[in-house]
């Protein structure tokens, strides 16, 4: 996939993210793709909507998915494997793939997490261990009804939905809790557009642990998510 939209004869179609609209998007190798396409992931990130504007109309379609996307620390995917085979990667190729993720795409992306590779016995013992889906989805559906229930009455179903003033006014953090974030904001390594987005993730964090109200663990935790990933990008 090269571009989001699709445009023939001057009429504009709804293309890949638009018709994803209500569900999720998985882009594999995120840091190969063209930036124009990387860079159009920016809307329908922060407002849920893509707009094409063309000489005579201009039209807006909801394009408000999931996104989950994949990248190698480096074009030949070796840095930090901890493998025999060493990244033959120069430093100023590594710079130039990762700067292919802008630091406004990175600030909207709520959980980053970088992966290890797995050894011979994650891959033989590792499965053995993990929490069955069953559990997983269980969990996640206490987490939504403690969020329909928080929400009830709202235009809102879930965290992600509320926007940001809203989220602070009505749904702020206490000031114990809060502390982390307010240290991270005046050392300028969270944006505004990020604190908003740290607060709903400590809020599902909360929720899947049964809690009322965000702990001080909660927003260390969702700051952690925002630190492990594409903070190099930014």
């Amino acid at each position: 996939m090269s571009t989001a939209i699709a445009v023939a004869k001057s009429t504009s179609r709804a293309g890949v993210f638009e018709r994803a609209s209500g569900g999720s998007v998985f882009l594999d190798e995120l840091g190969e793709f063209p930036p124009a396409a990387i860079e159009a992931l920016r809307q329908p990130l922060e407002e849920g909507r893509v707009t094409i504007s063309r000489a005579a109309h201009s039209t807006t379609f909801p394009a408000d998915f999931v996104l989950v996307a994949a990248m190698n620390p480096c074009p030949c995917g070796l840095d930090g494997a901890g493998t025999a085979a060493a990244c033959t990667c120069t430093p100023m190729q590594r710079r130039r793939y990762l700067a292919r993720i802008s630091g406004p795409l990175a600030d909207r992306v709520d959980l980053q997490v970088s992966l290890l590779r797995p050894t011979l016995a994650d891959l033989e013992f590792g499965a053995s261990s993990a929490e069955p889906t069953s559990v997983v989805a269980a969990r996640v559906a206490a987490a939504r009804e403690r969020m329909a229930s928080r929400l009830a009455g709202t235009p809102w179903r879930v965290n992600s939905d509320v926007p940001g003033p809203v989220m602070r006014r009505q749904f702020g953090l206490s000031v114990d809790a809060g502390s982390p974030l307010d240290a991270a904001v005046a050392r300028g390594s969270v944006s505004a557009r990020g604190a908003d987005r740290v607060v709903r993730v400590a809020w599902t964090l909360a929720d899947l642990a049964g809690r009322d109200r965000p702990s001080r663990a909660d927003v260390g935790g969702a700051l952690i998510y925002r630190d492990a990933g594409l903070s190099w990008a930014a």
